[in-house]
């Protein structure tokens, strides 16, 4: 299968980062959301991100211009009719990708992969929504996309061999590592990932130790590059809560019933470092 054009669903912190490595690696970009200000943000972080591999001596100026040149914004989901595959990156909510992905079955040619960048929800699940669950598959990237090696790719009960083929192919070529993982609640990062933050979470709230006191002892202590209160920071608590509750929607197992200081965070608006507010402050 060649593919030329990658359409991205959210212009989120994760759909525009997913853009900059699309677009990097050469392929055209179509990065849809529902309203302009979404789409300037995200090109915005995306710029920022080039930025940052300019002052690193990795790109040049003019290598920026032509990057940024292949990515086309657009609030039209119609427009993913131009893509030879589409990635969704929107929130973490179940009834809304599974709209999506009905919709992209309608919109996309019939070759086309929908691949999903869910950190949680059931890839069998989003493919019941189209008429091709042979070509739908779970592409997971890390936060922050452009950085982190790796991507988890998931199969779904009916995903084709051909389809896990081409997209592995694909991280090959991104200059992603990707590790295959079963249609499992959380997969395999957020699986292990998710019950040490919430435990974190549980610690700071029963007054175990201070925030900064509970990151320094797992960097310190596990040899960690970030806390699990400041990483859920850089995540967002939203998404985090939302990847717990999907996780013991699916298992009903205590492990990863969400602490409710988390809740109360969420339910504040203090999500973390894209509010300002988090775990930490940062304005």
């Amino acid at each position: 299968m060649d593919i030329k054009t990658v359409g991205i669903i959210g212009a989120g912190i994760m759909g525009s980062g997913i853009g900059q490595v699309m677009a990097l690696a050469g392929f055209e970009v179509v990065l849809m959301d529902v309203r302009d200000e979404f789409l300037d943000k995200g090109l915005g972080n995306i710029k920022k991100g080039l930025d940052k591999m300019i002052e690193k001596g990795k790109i040049t100026p003019g290598e920026k211009e032509n990057i940024i040149a292949r990515v086309h914004k657009t609030t039209r989901i119609e427009d993913m009719a131009k893509a030879d595959f589409v990635i969704e990156a929107v929130s973490e909510t179940e009834e809304l990708k599974l709209d999506i992905f009905k919709r992209l079955d309608a919109i996309c040619r019939k070759d086309v992969i929908l691949s999903s960048n869910t950190s949680s929800i059931s890839i069998t699940r989003l493919a019941s929504a189209t008429r091709r669950p042979d070509k739908v598959i779970g592409m997971h990237f890390m936060n922050p996309a452009p950085v982190i090696q790796l991507v988890e790719i998931i199969k779904g009960q009916n995903t084709s061999d051909e389809t896990l083929l081409i997209v592995k192919n694909l991280a090959e070529k991104l200059g992603k590592i990707n590790v295959e993982s079963k249609d499992s609640p959380g997969f395999i990062v957020n699986r292990i990932l998710m019950p040490l933050i919430n435990e974190a979470v549980f610690a700071f709230m029963e007054g175990v130790a201070s925030a900064e006191g509970i990151d320094k002892a797992m960097t310190l202590g596990t040899n960690q590059p970030i806390g699990p209160l400041a990483l859920a920071d850089l995540i967002g608590l939203d998404t985090v809560l939302s990847i717990m509750e999907s996780i013991y929607k699916e298992t009903r197992d205590p492990r990863h019933s969400p602490c409710p200081l988390l809740k109360k965070y969420v339910d504040a608006g203090n999500l973390g470092r894209k509010t300002g507010k988090g775990f930490y402050n940062y304005q």
